[in-house]
């Protein structure tokens, strides 16, 4: 069983940044693709940023290209999420997925606030 926690999430003014971190556990790591996704309240989850195991291309969504970098080390089995110049409309929920056909597996969340 894939198991997957984030960490790293927390309160910054806008403007400013935050690295969240994925540590995954019980699968093998480079065969994996993996993704963050966020929930802010009241609204859908949605794609923010992933990596797949073929290349580790990454790929960001349009609302967040240019202050967001994805990037995974195979070599720890973590994923990492840079995010800069943040904005009010990024707080939300990030979670951590993975999975080969689809994203199966699922953190737990944490929680990222930006403060106007």
């Amino acid at each position: 069983q894939v198991q997957l926690v984030e960490s790293g999430g927390g309160l910054v003014q806008a403007g400013g940044s935050l690295r969240l971190s994925c540590a995954v556990s019980g699968g093998t790591f480079n065969d994996l693709n993996v993704a963050w996704f966020r929930q802010a309240p009241g609204k859908e989850r949605e794609f923010v940023a992933g990596s797949n195991w073929s290349d580790s291309r990454p790929s960001v969504a349009d609302s967040v290209k240019g202050r967001f970098t994805v990037s995974r080390v195979n070599a720890k089995n973590t994923l990492y999420l840079q995010m800069n110049s943040l904005k009010s409309e990024d707080t939300a929920v990030y979670y951590c997925a993975a999975g080969w056909n689809s994203f199966t597996f699922w953190g737990q969340g944490t929680q990222v606030t930006v403060s106007s």
